[in-house]
């Protein structure tokens, strides 16, 4: 609805009050654009940069009919051979995909190599290649031979390798504790992090994976039922199907709780705008009752008075909406610019996204904001519905009993308060907290309707002041408390979520600090990589841990091998940990931080810990046997306890490094944690430790990666502060506007009260003092109402979301400070708008009304 759509009378009327409040409607307006701005800059983003990482992702894999994939470490390439034979298969190709470092080396004049770089290298047939997936088809440069992509010696980067490592020229690869030499001889055209295509014979050579492959590509033949073939092939154990669609929703899932709940965040400002609007919208039409009432008289019906104040309310939204739409287009382009896509989750790396501008989600927002607008002027408009002419002209209210009224609205906020209880403890819909979500907008909403009720009893606790201005003050915000609900409840509403941001952050950051305390005992860590995705080709073995035992200074090393395990073709990989665990439960409590005591081992069995995130995603419970696709085998194992794991949202399991070994056979290593002797530095072991490894590491004590971590954390969460202080701002601007209103609707009381008596400053502090008495009712509320959101978000929306759990933490010090803040601006901001309205002539206004 728009004022296009009032009838021309109605339309008038809505032009000459926007001229009469500019500034008041010009807040409104304001507060929707502000919410619409930063869900939309927020949806930009990340729809932007998900856009760009799938579309990357696609090019790398093609666009098969279906594709076959295997453990990391490979599957026999007979299956290559069994299906080129099956005539429902029209194309295939086959790929090895390793995840490696690379470097560039001298021109030969100097051996000097570049800092190694993370690069995905995928292993190709190029006569195979081409129809499946085009983006990988080499493109060999005009120095190299037409046939450059069949030489196992060379290698042909995209776009993101090529600025790392140039287009031309050698570069080493590696592989375990070797680099083998290539050169690069061309490019291909996939897009996305940094990528190197090779033949798929040298990959096998290079990386230990003869007669191994790790996806086949396939185009079916028309009319082939996919389930049907999948089923006479009878794939070997580990090897999984998946179509593009799974592919889609596993790129998707990397990110998606990120992602929504960012923009729920981001929603925030939009829905303390609402009731900005419901505070603007009340006292106007509290301001208007004699001229509504005027209108009624004359022949305007109730069912016009409603529409009149929505369609008011309903094109000031759209004007936000529209404003909002353009000021988060320039946002988005400037984190874009910034950030790169990544708005501190790290879900996107090596994606440098462009803007895109989608009609529908712009459609979307828009709505919001209109809706948000609408929301916010409902019961109002409800209120211009029911005055009653006759009584209003003769200043008897017009608005229907208020005891009822003050009844209904504890009824309300009692009903709401509970179904906000209820829907928190709802279960995720989709994987997702949206019914958390709705019980803290309820929360929200009852507590609002809860602030007449507050302020009752607040002043009522005060008594009587002998002070003839303190009691008038005391006595009219009582009063008039059901007009403290228009006043103040955007600050409810934005101290609340503020409170409960503040919690939430601090609760999670102080999780961190104690886990990272647990987990990081040893004074110098040392990996080879910085992704389980890259350990099963950048690692050490037994020997280079015999050298690292054997230096100087050393006292105590404790190895682990980490390795990336796909449980679910459509879910993002798991972390497999193996360490010396120890062989009781009380030895594995002292090296991990479980929820509860772990459970002890049953004779012939394998026993594991898992990560709360692996719990929530695929139910693996203590006593539960788990099927895990380890190297030889998927090996069956029993599930002795859960444990805390910040550091991967996934899932991680964890296994005693002796086991591991026996079950797998694998002796290679990624990770060390060391013990230096008294007396030695970490840089002196850290120099010693490179010399006798001999291969790139990285290396930093406990306390340094202790800091970087909570530098990470904190630049996560950054974005949630600025959200709340836009979110206080908003409260803080309704504040300004509904004094204002205020002061100009009761000018002839003012001018009364001079005629008994009373300065101008006395006036003023009469107004403060009143907003005070409010303001402190919606302070408390604020605290109250954002420590029960807290619990929410900490109990209920990080587990459901992240998987997660941690304990509630106060800072009582944040808080207070915040508390005080908003009151001390909510009194100065009333006092001031109060300031501007009454340098009209008050006693006038009297004579006006005589």
């Amino acid at each position: 609805m728009s004022t296009l759509a009032l009838p021309w009378r109605l339309r008038r009327l809505v032009w000459r009050e926007w001229a009469r409040h500019p500034w008041r409607h010009g807040v409104v307006a304001l507060a929707v654009a502000l919410g619409v701005a930063l869900a939309w800059a927020v949806h930009l983003v990340n729809h932007a940069a998900l856009t760009e990482f799938g579309a990357a992702v696609r090019q790398a894999n093609g666009e098969p009919d279906l594709t076959l994939r295997g453990p990391r470490e490979g599957f026999d390439e007979a299956l290559l051979q069994a299906l080129q034979q099956d005539p429902a298969i029209e194309q295939i190709s086959a790929v090895v995909e390793v995840q490696t470092h690379a470097r560039r080396i001298g021109d030969g004049s100097s051996t000097a190599a570049s800092r190694p770089l993370a690069v995905r290298v995928l292993g190709i047939d190029a006569l195979q290649v081409g129809p499946l997936a085009p983006e990988l088809l080499p493109r060999p440069s005009a120095a190299a031979s037409p046939w450059a992509a069949l030489d196992p010696g060379r290698a042909f980067a995209n776009a993101a390798a090529a600025r790392a490592l140039g287009s031309s020229g050698l570069i080493e690869l590696q592989a375990g504790p070797l680099w083998h030499t290539l050169e690069l001889a061309g490019s291909v055209a996939a897009a996305g992090s940094p990528l190197l295509v090779v033949d798929i014979a040298a990959a096998q050579a290079l990386f230990d994976q003869l007669g191994r492959l790790n996806r086949i590509d396939l185009r079916l033949a028309p009319g082939t039922d996919a389930q049907a073939l999948l089923r006479r092939l009878a794939l070997p154990p580990g090897v999984a199907a998946a179509d593009a669609r799974a592919e889609q929703a596993r790129v998707s899932n990397l990110s998606r709780a990120y992602r929504v709940n960012l923009t729920v965040l981001a929603l925030v400002a939009l829905f303390v705008g609402a009731f900005l609007v419901f505070a603007v919208v009340a006292l106007a039409v509290a301001q208007r009752t004699p001229e509504l009432a005027l209108l009624g008289v004359l022949g305007l019906t109730a069912a016009e008075r409603r529409t009149l104040v929505l369609g008011e309310s309903v094109a000031l939204g759209a004007c936000g909406s529209a404003l909002g739409l353009l000021l988060g287009t320039g946002l988005a382009w400037a984190a874009l610019q910034a950030l790169s896509g990544d708005l501190g989750g790290g879900y996107f790396p090596g994606v440098r996204p462009t803007l895109q501008f989608a009609p529908w989600a712009a459609c979307v927002f828009f709505a919001l904001g209109v809706a948000s607008a609408a929301v916010g002027a409902w019961l109002p408009a409800r209120q211009a519905e029911q005055l009653q002419p006759a009584q209003a002209l003769k200043g008897l209210g017009g608005h229907g009993d208020g005891a009822g009224t003050a009844r209904r609205a504890a009824a309300w906020a009692t009903t709401l308060l509970a179904l906000g209880a209820l829907l928190a403890m709802a279960p995720p819909v989709a994987g997702l907290p949206l019914a958390a979500y709705a019980a803290v907008a309820l929360l929200l909403c009852g507590g609002v309707a809860m602030v007449p009720v507050l302020v009752a009893l607040l002043l009522r606790l005060a008594g009587h002041p002998r002070q003839p201005l303190a009691l008038l003050a005391v006595r009219r915000a009582l009063h008039q408390r059901h007009t403290a609900t228009a006043a103040v409840a955007g600050v409810v509403a934005s101290l609340s979520l503020a409170v409960a941001l503040t919690v939430m952050v601090a609760s999670f950051r102080d999780g961190v600090a104690r886990w990272l305390d647990q987990v990081l005992p040893a004074d110098l860590y040392v990996r080879t990589a910085g992704s389980s995705q890259l350990a099963d080709q950048v690692w050490f073995d037994d020997d280079a841990l015999a050298r690292v035992q054997a230096l100087p200074g050393m006292q105590r090393v404790l190895p682990s091998r980490l390795r990336a395990l796909q449980l679910d073709p459509s879910q993002p990989a798991v972390t497999l940990v193996a360490r010396p665990l120890g062989t009781t439960p009380e030895a594995v409590a002292q090296r991990l931080p479980f929820v509860a005591p772990p459970w002890p081992e049953r004779a012939g069995e394998v026993g594991v810990y898992v990560s709360e995130a692996l719990v929530a995603r695929y139910g693996a419970e203590p006593g539960q046997l788990i099927t895990l696709p380890l190297p030889g085998g998927p090996q069956a194992v029993r599930v002795l306890g859960v444990w805390r794991d910040y550091a991967r949202q996934f899932g991680t399991v964890a296994i005693d490094l002796p086991r591991y070994r026996v079950l797998t056979g694998d002796r290679r290593l990624n990770e060390l944690a060391l013990w230096l002797a008294p007396g030695a530095t970490i840089d002196a072991v850290g120099e010693a430790l490179r010399a006798a490894v001999a291969q790139p590491l990285e290396m930093a004590g406990s306390g340094e990666l202790r800091a970087l971590s909570l530098r990470i954390f904190d630049r996560s969460f950054a974005v949630t502060r600025w959200l709340q202080a836009v979110a206080v701002a908003i409260g803080l601007a309704g504040v300004a506007a509904s004094f204002a209103a205020q002061v100009l609707a009761r000018r002839k009381e003012f001018g009364l009260l001079a005629h008994l008596g009373l300065t101008r400053r006395q006036v003023l502090l009469l107004v403060a003092a009143e907003a005070a008495a409010w303001m402190a009712a919606g302070v408390l509320l604020g605290l109250a109402l954002g420590a029960l959101v807290s619990a929410v978000l900490v109990h209920v929306v990080n587990p459901q979301s992240f998987h997660w759990t941690m304990e509630l933490r106060w800072p009582m010090a944040q808080l207070s400070g915040l508390a005080a803040l908003v009151l001390a601006a909510g009194v100065l901001t009333a006092a001031a708008a109060a300031r501007g309205a009454t340098r009209h002539d008050v006693v006038r206004a009297v004579k006006e009304e005589t």
